[in-house]
């Protein structure tokens, strides 16, 4: 289990932050792409932001260790 985060009485998931964490990279990192033009490369821009955000979601949840005791 990933456990919760307490704030001031209001047990908030762990996933919920990592989630939030992993969708305002998902921003930045998309928005670096179209800056840089590499979206003509890709098919379908939002289905490659939805895969973007899962990519770093997984990440997140894998490699920070959270709710380990």
């Amino acid at each position: 289990m990933i456990g919760e985060l307490d704030l001031y009485g209001l047990y908030v998931p762990w996933i919920l932050v990592l989630g939030l964490g992993a969708l305002a990279s998902a921003r930045i990192l998309s928005r670096l792409l179209a800056h840089w033009g590499l979206y003509r490369f890709v098919w379908h821009p939002a289905l490659f932001d939805a895969a973007v955000f899962i990519v770093l979601l997984g990440i997140f949840t894998f490699y920070l260790p959270i709710g380990t005791y």
